[in-house]
């Protein structure tokens, strides 16, 4: 067995594990946001099931060849928008009746994603060049997401000295522009791929 199979074979068993632990703490997330109203914790949670789609389309996508895979990878940058766009609304609406979320909920659930994430992007790590901007896709979702969550659990720590919805809000724009950035560094390294001949 070769290498490049071997490592093909080794990023879909991640993937599709990343893609479930997504999905998992997606509907933690996604919960606690809706009850104490935190558009921070919306649009991480929202990016958790981004997350789960973007390695689920990884998985099918690893053994395309090069013209679809880059593709693929364009379409990825575009899905790595939607939480940016989620994010925009629900902070538009926040700041109509801007009241500060719960810290404890926010922090422990923060808390809760940063390790999810952090062993996702440990995983992905030793594969984020493998597979061009798909593998890379997936790599910058989850090293994105440690820095949000970190982000997520200083909001919360603030929010209890400062009962205030500014750092909830903070955080989420924040988290927005985050996303934004990694889908131009997919679409950066998908455009790259239009020179990879076709096997």
């Amino acid at each position: 067995m070769s290498a490049t199979t071997t490592n093909d074979a080794g990023l879909r068993r991640v993937v599709l594990l990343v893609a479930l632990l997504n999905l998992f703490y997606f509907g933690i997330e996604f919960a606690v946001a809706l009850a104490i109203g935190s558009v921070s914790l919306f649009a991480d949670s929202v990016d958790f099931l981004e997350d789960t789609s973007v390695n689920l389309l990884i998985l099918v996508g690893l053994g395309w060849p090069a013209a679809r895979r880059r593709k693929l990878g364009m379409a990825l940058a575009a899905i790595i928008l939607v939480p940016a766009v989620a994010t925009l609304w629900t902070a538009a609406q926040k700041l109509a009746v801007p009241v500060a979320p719960a810290a404890l909920p926010l922090t422990l659930t923060g808390v809760g994603a940063l390790v999810v994430n952090f062993v996702c992007a440990a995983m992905l790590v030793r594969y984020r060049h493998h597979g061009g901007s798909l593998s890379l896709a997936a790599f910058l979702s989850a090293r994105n997401d440690v820095l949000a969550n970190a982000a997520i659990i200083a909001a919360g720590l603030v929010t209890v000295y400062w009962l205030s919805p500014w750092p909830d809000l903070a955080v989420g724009l924040g988290i927005a522009a985050i996303n934004a950035g990694a889908a131009w560094e997919v679409l950066q390294a998908a455009r790259k791929e239009r020179d990879v001949p076709v096997p």
